[in-house]
């Protein structure tokens, strides 16, 4: 080859390593455009009266059980889109969009470009068409009545947009005052400053925070180093946002396949429940897992240099029909209304 060609190569090799790495320190190419395009998208057009699902799946295990669950949510008419976020870069199409029969209609499936659990959080335009989006796992259906009040209550919070997260799985967090540091904890007796990404509500402004704000790509990466705690730093991102801490809410009934506490052997959902342990996309497990997520919330702590989470003392619950009155009746205290 003669010289010339050589330093052409060279150059041209340098140039492609270099556009490589500032598509990385950046975010990425997908991110960015994303980024690009939801800052363009009017906020006015977006529908307040429909929810969007963006369920996220990465185990080929658990793709007959997300299919149902998309299913589910697709019927619900409150929700006018489900995007399905695919993570796992290795699965064939034939595997996730034929196998098993593919996704019931009015299901749209993207592949994420990589498995950063970052992914689930980004605002695409082209999938998001209203001011709310309910973010879940691929291992938890809440029925349709709570789904319903869910964003209902989303829907009554000031400036909604912007508001607080809305969810069912509440977490805490304390000062630590003997180590120096967080502790993230279950919801302590009468508060709680976080809810999971098992399930909200959100409004869609706060994704655009969430993807797109420089003054977090550090804590960005964090979630990617760890492959955890991305809904420890979303319940950051929307308490600042919204100066409040999340709504927990109570309705209906909520299937939780991914909970350690299912039976395995009990045949049906059950059996295939118990299955769900350790096939997710985000590294957990044992006290390690919480140690880890306290390590998280410290971090963030440090790299954003305060401390937005915030505290809530009550949760939303679904009215009781009939009435709450207490009468004694044949020498018991039973509600008034009843016969």
């Amino acid at each position: 080859m003669p010289p010339r060609s050589r330093h052409l190569l060279r150059v041209l090799f340098f140039l492609l390593v270099a556009l490589a790495g500032a598509a990385v320190s950046h975010g990425g190419v997908v991110e960015d455009a994303a980024c690009a395009a939801a800052n363009l998208t009017d906020a006015a057009s977006l529908r307040p009266d429909r929810l969007t699902v963006l369920l996220s799946g990465y185990s080929e295990r658990r793709l007959p059980l997300l299919r149902a669950i998309a299913g589910a949510y697709a019927a619900h008419p409150l929700v006018l889109a489900v995007v399905v976020l695919w993570c796992n870069p290795s699965t064939p199409d034939r595997v996730l969009l034929r196998g098993g029969g593919g996704f019931p209609p009015r299901v749209t499936v993207r592949r994420a470009a990589s498995a950063s659990l970052n992914s689930r959080f980004l605002p695409c335009p082209s999938d998001i068409r209203t001011a709310a989006v309910a973010v879940a796992d691929d291992d938890v259906l809440p029925d349709a009545a709570a789904l319903s009040f869910a964003f209902a209550t989303w829907q009554q919070q000031p400036a909604a947009a912007s508001g607080p997260l809305v969810g069912f799985f509440p977490r805490s967090h304390h000062l630590d005052l003997a180590r120096g540091r967080w502790a993230y904890t279950a919801a302590e007796p009468g508060r709680y400053s976080m809810v999971l990404t098992k399930f909200m509500v959100l409004g869609t402004g706060v994704l655009y925070r969430y993807s797109c704000s420089p003054e977090l790509a550090a804590a960005r990466a964090v979630v990617d180093r760890e492959r955890n705690c991305e809904d420890i730093l979303m319940n950051f991102v929307a308490a600042e946002e919204s100066g409040a801490g999340p709504v927990l809410v109570e309705a209906g009934s909520i299937r939780d396949w991914g909970d350690p506490r299912n039976d395995v052997n009990v045949g049906g959902a059950g059996e295939e429940g118990g299955a769900m342990k350790d096939v997710g996309l985000s590294a957990t497990g044992g006290l390690g897992h919480w140690e880890k997520r306290g390590a998280c919330i410290t971090e963030f702590h440090r790299l954003l240099g305060r401390m937005p989470l915030r505290y809530s003392y009550g949760k939303v619950v679904e009215a009781a029909v009939g009435e709450q009155g207490l009468c004694s009746k044949g020498g018991r205290l039973v509600r008034c209304d009843q016969e």
